[in-house]
């Protein structure tokens, strides 16, 4: 027979793994470049770009725009990482928390 109690209790031990999970993010560091290591980003589990390092031999160059596009190619991959690492990070601190329940999708909450 399905105990609601004991399903409260689970929901309030998943709550907590998710905010020290959630806590734990800004931690989360992952750096990634473009132009063959020219252009590198560094970001961390919040999604948020912490670094970025340009080489100097493209700040001497007039192409603009090829220096534009490195930048956003590994500003994109370093929170792609990220967020990967975040998604991660939030899966093994509530794993086994919650029974495996078809049709119940946790996405919204991050997991």
């Amino acid at each position: 027979m399905f105990d609601m109690f004991s399903m409260m209790g689970k929901i309030k031990e998943v709550q907590a793994k998710m905010k020290e999970a959630q806590d734990n993010l800004q931690f989360i560091t992952v750096t990634a470049e473009s132009g063959a290591g020219m252009v590198k980003a560094k970001a961390n589990g919040l999604r948020k770009v912490i670094s970025l390092d340009i080489d100097a031999s493209l700040l001497n160059q007039d192409d603009k725009e090829m220096l534009s596009d490195l930048i956003v190619a590994a500003v994109n991959k370093a929170l792609d990482e990220a967020s990967d690492k975040a998604r991660d990070e939030m899966k093994r601190n509530t794993e086994g928390l919650l029974p495996n329940i078809p049709g119940l999708d946790l996405s919204s909450l991050g997991l």
